[in-house]
């Protein structure tokens, strides 16, 4: 063996011993993470508290106890709402309102297991024993409301708190305001009105007139009669043309 040849072999020698020495090395750092503390990749997640907090959470509060949206939390709604109204509400969004899809086949970010996964979280909420014996109407329309019919039933049940012709007073907000009308959906305003927003003190379709529930008809009236008051060009300023030259 020749000399330049003995001095190879103990450079290779030498580098695969500093090498292991590396490994090792590394391999007791402090500052290794911990076990448990990886990063999840975002498709990975399926923690429902983690996953109602980043998406659901700013609009429908913290623990689904309401906000800028209906609470979630509550047992009446998720009474009326069946886990597939929630997984198609959450996966698809509802158009033309701020409830945005969240699929990722509707150009959201979740999986449909994430989906599923907060789907099982809100239905965990739910206290059935509470309304056992409470005849709930339904959370859809059987048949289309009357908006004439629906004047009327608004003056018995709502106006006393929303005003005559529903602008607001003292006790609750406008509920003919365009630009609420024309962020909430038809679907939507009905399940205020069976609801309600206890967390904003509004009652539910039992609660208006103590003793006296809305029945299901007159709750597809009152919201004929509110989708009658949405304008036909919500964001649009001015009442008429001639108003926009001014």
């Amino acid at each position: 063996m020749t000399l330049s040849n003995s001095l190879s072999h103990l450079w290779l020698a030498a580098a695969g011993i500093v090498s292991l020495l590396i490994v090792q090395a590394c391999g007791n750092l402090r500052w290794r993470p911990e076990q448990g503390t990886e990063v999840i990749r975002p498709e990975e997640l399926v923690d429902f508290n983690t996953l109602y907090k980043q998406n659901c959470s700013g609009c429908h509060g913290a623990e689904g106890k309401g906000g800028a949206a209906i609470a979630l939390r509550d047992p009446l709604y998720l009474a009326i709402a069946s886990d597939a109204t929630i997984r198609r509400t959450t996966a698809t969004g509802v158009r033309g309102t701020q409830m945005p899809p969240f699929a990722q086949s509707e150009g959201g970010t979740l999986t449909d297991t994430q989906i599923n996964v907060i789907v099982r979280g809100i239905r965990a909420w739910a206290r059935p024993d509470t309304l056992q014996d409470v005849n709930l109407p339904p959370y859809t329309a059987g048949s289309a409301g009357d908006p004439r019919r629906g004047a009327d039933v608004f003056a018995t049940f709502c106006s006393s708190c929303h005003g005559p012709n529903g602008a607001g007073t003292k006790r609750a907000s406008s509920i003919v305001n365009g630009t609420f009308l024309a962020l909430v959906s038809n679907q939507g305003l009905r399940t205020i009105v069976i609801a309600g927003r206890p967390e904003l003190g509004a009652p539910d379709w039992r609660n208006n007139i103590p003793g006296r529930p809305m029945s299901a008809q007159e709750i597809s009236d009152v919201v004929a009669w509110l989708v009658a008051q949405r304008p036909l060009f919500p964001g649009q300023p001015y009442p008429n043309p001639e108003g926009s030259k001014r």
